[in-house]
């Protein structure tokens, strides 16, 4: 028998808020929230933000001004939501009014002296050019003359055709929340977003790796975009036109297997399997798929899959406007007809659109086995049964759609039915859109769903696209998707695509429902979510994501009543450990796990023999291959 995928953590942050207990989806339905659901949903991202503190049982704001969550909601709810999900880029980043750059410039004339100025020799350059001449001063000046002309770089400002992304809520920045030590945005992020999942699942992560072999665990993480900001690879790449110096992290910390490194080495301590697998916007799906693979295999229990990835820099931003795949300002005043645009409203997909809207995002998952989840009494939230990969065959275009997409959607929608019935994929499922919000990806996506909806008798099929709130976070794209659709599950509400005011008319959905506000239904209404994921270069990917109440009817199955019964006694302890977590980190206290320098392995202790190694601090050994898989070939 294969071994089930289950989900039993997740967490991380995006624009929306925290993930975990599904606060950022919360965020996303909030108009569709009960009152109490949604004044909690507010007074945490006031907390996350640093809007309020929780002091001695009370949510108080910089004036010791005490608020209750009806005055959270009827003094500060506007604010709250103005400063999350896509909006106009903030100042943190970046002042999209004046962009600096550097204008070249030359001076003085054609021939005579043309420049006379004084200098610090330690400023001189090397070599001195040969229409320089030079005057000493004093001991530390000297007086340069330029003959003929010199050119020059002045800094200078400009104006920035985008001016909106995705962005973690205003005030709050990963990097206080530990000892961040230079580490690049996006490492911040992981360490916080790996953190929040591992504490999630309410299960000490000592009591998961006590009940596994060492390297029965793997974690697999990336991101698209490496590190580009100040302190990774745009720090090296910049430091000699700027007249610095490269430090000794700018490399190593650029590299886009950091993510997973970080969490391999100061979250989980983990001496199990790690990759960092990039398939540009599929990137977390590709991931998912490994993780998927190694669990149905047997190969391992436990996997912790995510990305994190913080491309808001202008040289990114930069890199993709020029290619004219983010709305510009220009191109939403045309579309509106106006002339300051709605910059919430940047991301439509589905929508008379013009260009997706980059965004910054951490998002984490863990899965288990179905077996170590029984015996541990994890929390399931669902199950990711399948991922499928295709390319797009030959192409003229390398950033164009293509082909591959109607295979992985096809593949993706016969699996369910097949593990699930024709019911369950025609009324009980929905599509988790790659949504970017570009023209061309409004057509091509909606053809493919409308084909294969055809293919398998599905009437109105329901679409929601989350990028319309978060923006389009590149790798951790679809792992946005995947903790929305955990959310879906949970209240049974999908997310209507709001920054729209109706479904383009060149869109094919003839057989699908492409909802523009909630959709609510009873909860346990939807079985199977469908993720899918249109990268750059022909990088295709679509998930089959289970429900948590399908996966109990499996586990009933396979377990039977007797062992269903003694798991929930144990899932109700980690409920309430969860719990715990979830009340404190709403209170401010993320417990961020950065275990630097904790409790080295102490190399000259590890014991080995021809059938296993023991690692000092591990319970278990680690078993060393003893079979010939090849065994009827030799």
């Amino acid at each position: 028998m294969a071994s089930l995928p289950v989900i039993v953590g997740f967490g991380g942050y995006n624009s929306a808020g925290r993930s975990s207990f599904h606060h950022a989806y919360q965020r996303m339905i909030i108009e569709s929230l009960p009152i109490e659901e949604r004044q909690e949903t507010l007074a945490d991202l006031a907390i996350l933000m640093g809007v309020l503190s929780f002091e001695s049982g009370q949510y108080v704001d910089e004036n010791q001004c005490i608020y209750s969550l009806q005055e959270i909601d009827e003094k500060l709810s506007k604010m709250i939501l103005d400063r999350t999900l896509v909006r106009r880029i903030e100042s943190q980043f970046f002042d999209v009014d004046a962009v600096h750059w550097q204008k070249e410039v030359t001076l003085g004339q054609a021939s005579g002296i043309s420049s006379v100025f004084s200098l610090n020799k330690k400023q001189l350059p090397n070599p001195i050019p040969n229409n320089w001449q030079i005057k000493e001063l004093d001991n530390l000046t000297v007086e340069v003359s330029i003959t003929g002309d010199l050119t020059a770089k002045m800094d200078s400002y400009r104006d920035i055709t985008v001016k909106s992304a995705g962005q973690l809520p205003s005030g709050f920045d990963p990097g206080k929340h530990y000892k961040s030590r230079f580490h690049p945005r996006a490492l911040q992020m992981a360490i916080l977003g790996a953190s929040d999942a591992i504490n999630s699942m309410g299960i000490d992560w000592q009591a998961v790796m006590d009940a596994v072999q060492p390297d029965e665990v793997a974690v697999y993480s990336s991101n698209a975009m490496s590190q580009l900001d100040e302190s990774g690879l745009g720090g090296m790449l910049t430091s000699r036109l700027k007249g610095g110096r490269v430090t000794t992290k700018n490399c190593p910390l650029g590299l886009n297997s950091m993510p997973a490194d970080f969490i391999n080495a100061y979250v989980l301590g983990s001496l199990g399997s790690t990759g960092a697998i990039t398939g540009a916007c599929a990137s977390f799906l590709y991931n998912l798929r490994a993780g998927i693979e190694d669990i149905t295999s047997g190969r391992r229990r436990v996997v912790v899959v995510g990305n994190s990835e913080a491309p808001i820099t202008p040289e990114i931003i930069d890199g993709y406007a020029t290619m004219s795949a983010l709305a510009s300002v220009e191109g939403l005043k045309k579309l509106d007809n106006v002339e300051v645009p709605d910059f919430q409203k940047t991301s439509r997909p589905f929508g008379d659109n013009c260009g997706f809207t980059i965004a910054e995002s951490s998002q984490y998952t863990v899965l288990m086995d179905d077996a170590l989840a029984m015996e541990l009494g994890a929390d399931i939230h669902g199950a990711a049964t399948d991922v499928f990969v295709n390319a797009d065959g030959v192409k003229k275009s390398i950033s164009s759609p293509g082909a591959g997409n109607y295979i992985t959607m096809a593949k993706a929608v016969a699996a369910a039915r097949a593990m699930l019935g024709d019911d369950a994929v025609q009324t009980r499922s929905f599509v988790q859109a790659h949504g970017s919000s570009t023209p061309q990806n409004r057509v091509t996506e909606s053809v493919i769903f409308d084909s294969v909806a055809r293919a398998f008798d599905i009437k109105k099929w329901p679409v929601t696209a989350i990028k319309s709130y978060v923006g389009h976070s590149l790798a951790p794209a679809s792992a946005d998707q995947l903790v929305a659709s955990l959310g879906v599950f949970k209240h049974g509400i999908l997310p209507g695509i709001k920054t729209i005011d109706k479904v383009a008319e060149d869109v094919h959905q003839q057989r699908l429902a492409i909802a523009l506000e909630d959709r609510k239904e009873d909860v346990g209404k939807w079985d199977v979510a469908f993720l899918n994921s249109k990268g750059f270069g022909g990088n295709n990917a679509t998930a089959t994501l289970l429900s948590p109440q399908v996966v109990e009817n499996m586990l009933a199955k396979r377990y039977g009543e007797e062992a269903m019964s003694e798991y929930k006694g144990k899932r109700e302890k980690t409920r309430v450990k969860a719990k715990a977590y979830d009340e404190q980190a709403s209170k401010g206290d993320l417990n961020v796990i950065y275990r630097f320098g904790e409790k080295m392995i102490d190399e000259s202790e590890i014991s080995l023999t021809n059938k296993s190694i023991a690692m000092p601090g591990y319970l278990n050994e680690i078993s060393l291959p003893q079979d010939n898989p090849f065994s009827d070939m030799v």
